[in-house]
């Protein structure tokens, strides 16, 4: 049953290459054919026959990610479901299509651009990464440098994008989360009077507070303080509770890593402040904190393009896949990696690259397609990316309730 599902998962990104772009006149005979070819796909994959249709040299994509270190947490999912996605669209196409290595690198900027040059020995053509935000922007120099394509699955800064036009991203963009979450925390009402917590020091806490505040501004919104930590003095925020407390607020928005946003759970149940929390996708990942009270985050809320427990045959495709895999359930890093290497897929396909090419050359073919196609995947429907490599699609919310995320 997996590797029908698979065989499924695989052809329905090569028959999506018929919509891409297309008008409304031919959406219904592509989803005919779409229909009737992944069928197809799925009893030849029960004859123990690809649906070849990759025929060339693998082509080399790889990922860089922490599976080491206080982010390992993100960087293991993203790895996960990279190998994940390699293995089925391999085994649903009867032959490889990809060659996959992935490095680690423990959320150092230095340690990236050296794991991005042992991949670069070893052969890259295509990066599915990095994960995190700062060793994001050392690398996208890099190949921008060396015109090579990059596809973060999770770095959300713009200064990742900005280091040229072979630069994209999966996952929303820091600006975005800063003013869906302004949106939905005003068009759902959740608060009158707003705390923010933030870390000043970092590109993706600091990125999403300052679209944050002026969102919040336009939609009535009413921040009452805003208190900021760095990396240096983070060990203890209880005073940055304390504050948001005294200033009434009803809701605090956390756009920072789960592991700070614990602390201030934490601190919050020692003072009886009980006020809403909503997080950004940095807060993915706090159920997960060893020796952590996770009853403390019950009520959470945060933005998500992935939620595990959504009933959409997709998503439960691909948590069924990855539970079986790996033994764990996957976050939404996981879904945005899983998606990098399948839309690399579509896009290849389209573009007729193999693996005899010049990395540079991949990179043009994959650029032109990125910028003009349209790609279905478990993070979001019809995707498109602009072309600074910016990628738009609908932000979803969750809440933790008894223990685990629930779809809003």
């Amino acid at each position: 049953m997996k590797k029908l599902v698979s065989s499924v998962l695989a052809a329905s990104m090569v028959l999506s290459l018929a919509a891409c772009g297309s008008t409304a006149s031919t959406d219904t005979a592509s989803s005919e054919a779409a229909s009737e070819a992944a069928s197809t796909a799925a009893t030849t994959e029960a004859a123990g026959e690809g649906s070849g249709a990759y025929t060339g040299t693998p082509i080399k994509i790889g990922g860089i990610g922490p599976v080491t270190g206080g982010a390992a947490i993100y960087g293991q999912a993203v790895k996960n479901a990279e190998e994940l996605a390699v293995k089925e669209i391999n085994a649903a196409n009867g032959s490889d299509v990809f060659e996959w290595k992935f490095e680690d690198d423990e959320h150092d900027a230095e340690k990236s651009v050296n794991a991005y040059n042992t991949l670069k020995d070893w052969g890259l053509q295509v990066l599915a990464g990095p994960v995190t935000t700062t060793p994001s922007i050392a690398v996208a120099a890099e190949t921008a440098n060396d015109n090579l394509f990059m596809l973060t699955p999770s770095a959300s800064a713009t200064t990742v994008i900005e280091s040229g036009d072979n630069v994209f991203q999966i996952c929303f963009t820091d600006p975005n989360q800063g003013v869906a979450s302004a949106d939905y925390i005003a068009d759902n009402k959740l608060g009158t009077k707003v705390g923010v917590i933030y870390d000043s020091s970092d590109a993706y806490s600091s990125g999403i507070y300052e679209k944050f505040k002026a969102e919040a501004e336009t939609k009535g919104l009413e921040i009452v303080t805003a208190e900021a930590f760095t990396a240096d003095n983070k060990s203890d925020l209880s005073t940055q509770v304390a504050k948001c407390q005294q200033a009434g607020a009803d809701l605090v928005f956390l756009p920072i890593y789960y592991q700070e946003a614990s602390q201030i759970l934490i601190a919050a149940n020692k003072s009886g402040y009980e006020p809403t929390f909503f997080g950004c996708d940095g807060m993915d990942g706090i159920l997960t904190i060893e020796g952590f009270d996770t009853s403390l985050a019950e009520g959470l809320m945060l933005l998500t393009p992935f939620a595990a427990d959504a009933q959409d045959e997709k998503t439960q495709a691909f948590v069924a896949a990855y539970k079986e895999a790996y033994g764990d359930t996957p976050n939404q890093f996981a879904a945005d990696a899983y998606d990098v290497v399948y839309a690399v897929y579509q896009a290849a396909l389209a573009a007729g690259v193999n693996g005899d090419m010049d990395a540079s050359d991949i990179c043009d073919a994959l650029k032109a397609q990125f910028t003009s196609m349209s790609f279905d995947g478990l993070t979001g429907d019809s995707m498109t990316w602009d072309a600074s490599g910016a990628v738009s699609k609908a932000p979803k919310a969750v809440v933790i309730k008894d223990g685990a995320y629930a779809a809003m």
